[in-house]
């Protein structure tokens, strides 16, 4: 194109002369382009041509000042110079990209390496996994269900009564299109654990010995203590000459291992309507131990009584 141009406008020497000077840009730039041997020294060489101060672009923009009648053609010739100078350094960035791996020099590999950072895991993840550790360390198994339950195992196998205000939209989250249905094909997003109980009953039948941990969901006001997504961890178990001595026993076992040293525990008769009879176990608070009360003080953990609600017992 530039010979083509040359000798069309042979007797045009201001704009010949631009034409040789667009062919030796481009010689000079490919050169400089085969030679550059890291990305950084190929940067320098794109902002040095076709930068906003580059040569190629000081060309263009001196264009605009030759005949009118060679205008058109010499930025043409000038676009085209860009743009195969500007393929050229692309094509060159990737295959200096792709020598990135390669390592030329001395290299001590007797040194120790950086010790990449390491995340941790959620505190309520955390407790989920140390207590199915304790409770298979004592015969449990863990078994789990679906965040979407229904009306049949959250409420009607629980004996849960008819207008009971749970089964309300105030505090369950009913599926979209299920709220007028009844039973099985009510469907919700599990409101508690309890259900589970009567899954794994009806699959494995009794005796049984299981812990069944997950996330239910109310429809609560989330405050600094209440929030619409929580965990709960629920243990099961069947069986004949199992006493409330030895159900207070379990707790207490399976708090010390988590806990990792002694917690005392305390059992008191607590009221649930669809068992009879029923106990609460407490655990002593291990924020503010026996102090509860500290002056005018209460401790936050466990607004003062000492004691932090933990599990119930019912028969």
């Amino acid at each position: 194109m530039f010979e083509g141009l040359k000798e069309q406008y042979k007797d045009k020497i201001a704009d010949k002369g631009l034409l040789e000077q667009l062919e030796r840009l481009k010689k000079a730039g490919m050169d400089k382009i085969a030679e550059s041997s890291l990305p950084e020294e190929l940067h320098l060489v794109r902002a040095k041509l076709l930068g906003r101060k580059g040569e190629v672009t000081e060309i263009l923009k001196s264009v605009g000042q030759a005949a009118p009648e060679v205008r058109k053609i010499l930025g043409q010739a000038a676009n085209e110079v860009k743009e195969v100078l500007s393929a050229a350094i692309d094509e060159k960035h990737e295959e200096l990209l792709n020598q990135a791996s390669s390592f030329s020099g001395f290299a001590d590999v007797t040194l120790p390496g950086i010790e990449p950072l390491q995340g941790g895991l959620h505190p309520v993840t955390q407790m989920c996994y140390d207590l199915n550790d304790a409770f298979r360390s004592l015969g449990f198994e863990i078994f789990t269900e679906p965040e979407i339950t229904s009306e049949l195992y959250a409420f009607d196998n629980l004996n849960f009564a008819p207008e009971h205000p749970a089964r309300e939209s105030m505090d369950t989250y009913w599926l979209k299109d299920h709220d007028e249905k009844r039973g099985a094909e009510r469907l919700c997003l599990r409101p508690h654990l309890t259900g589970a109980s009567v899954r794994y009953l009806q699959q494995h039948g009794a005796p049984a010995r299981f812990v069944y941990p997950g996330r239910v969901y109310r429809n609560e006001t989330t405050d600094a203590r209440h929030e619409r997504a929580f965990f709960q961890y629920e243990a099961l178990i069947i069986d004949k000459d199992f006493s409330f001595a030895s159900g207070k026993v379990l707790v207490k076992t399976i708090l010390d291992k988590v806990f990792g040293r002694d917690v005392e525990v305390r059992m008191r008769v607590g009221f649930f309507p669809f068992v009879e009879p029923g106990f609460e176990i407490d655990m002593r608070c291990l924020v503010c131990g026996r102090r509860g009360l500290q002056g005018m003080q209460a401790c936050r953990m466990d607004r003062g009584n000492a004691w932090r609600y933990t599990a119930s017992e019912c028969a």
